[in-house]
């Protein structure tokens, strides 16, 4: 049974955690005169000198070497790094691109594909209001893509890469913290390899758009590995339906800053699906609560503390 103390210590490392994450919108937009590619790219490099540090600081690195040395781990890690580039890049390019909304929409939607993609590949049962959120959900997308007659790529792209990725990390034989060095370290060489290129032709951003940039650009390892870490210490003194109600912040933060200070047009259209998908949420969320207080209870007694 976690302590109170610790359960409030939690809900203040995961919900720093998706403070930050929903408000770097307002960073990215910083970096919006530097591609989306060459953002990624620089991202990649100054996060595993971070990385690197923090596995030496916590002794992570026998761990490391030895994950690098199974070709097993290579076959898990191969294709969450490819996922996990794919969604860096679509989700600068929309942020940089006046699609804040979309990108916050497929935040929404991500916990909701999770369910769906568990049902398909791991055989999980999906309880019936599991089913009502994924067919509201379902409607709200389905509703945006007919009035506009545009499929919400973005939206959709975003939800299913963090999906699949999920997926694939939970099965995969490998801690989380080692995953994603490892998987930044495979991302390193092609990224260093870029950005030389992009020097050699001096069209890089680096130390050729003013000092402010080259900190800009170097604090992104800060904003990809920190609030991991915070997210890390957050999940191990909470429970998941503590986290589920909590990763809400992030795409509820990047909402409001795409309505209210980066003034995008929002839509009737919009705002119907957006309601959609919040009650879908709240469905969910309910459920994910009573579900995991009952089996707690289950198998626990009665606990004193809900959190």
């Amino acid at each position: 049974m976690k302590s109170q103390q610790e359960s409030l210590s939690g809900i203040a490392y995961a919900s720093a955690a998706f403070l930050i994450w929903g408000l770097s919108p307002i960073y990215w937009k910083v970096l919006h005169n530097i591609s989306a590619l060459e953002i990624i790219m620089h991202r990649t490099i100054w996060s595993f000198v971070f990385l690197v540090i923090i596995l030496v600081f916590q002794r992570h690195g026998n761990e490391f070497m030895a994950a690098v040395k199974k070709r097993r781990t290579f076959l898990f890690l191969i294709p969450t790094t490819m996922l996990l580039a794919f969604n860096w890049f679509i989700y600068i390019w929309a942020v940089n691109n006046e699609h804040i909304l979309q990108a916050s929409l497929g935040y929404f939607i991500t916990p909701l594909v999770n369910v769906l993609l568990g049902m398909i590949f791991l055989r999980e049962r999906m309880r019936l209001l599991q089913t009502v959120s994924l067919v509201l959900a379902g409607i709200g997308v389905l509703y945006l893509t007919v009035y506009y007659g545009k499929f919400p790529w973005i939206a959709l792209s975003l939800a299913f890469a963090f999906g699949f990725y999920g997926l694939i990390r939970k099965v995969a034989p490998i801690s989380s913290f080692v995953g994603l060095s490892l998987e930044i370290f495979f991302l390193s060489g092609p990224a260093l390899a870029y950005l030389i290129f992009l020097d050699s032709k001096d069209a890089g951003a680096l130390f050729h758009m003013g000092i402010k940039m080259d900190l800009f650009l170097m604090g992104t390892a800060f904003l990809t590995a920190f609030p991991l870490l915070l997210f890390t210490l957050g999940t191990r003194r909470l429970n998941l339906s503590t986290v589920g109600f909590l990763q809400y912040i992030a795409p509820s933060c990047m909402f409001l800053l795409g309505v209210f200070l980066y003034n995008e047009p929002i839509s009737s259209a919009q705002k119907l699906t957006f309601v959609l998908i919040w009650t879908a949420l709240c469905i969910y969320s309910t459920d994910a609560v009573r579900y995991y207080r009952r089996v707690k209870n289950s198998v626990n007694g009665t606990s004193d503390n809900p959190i």
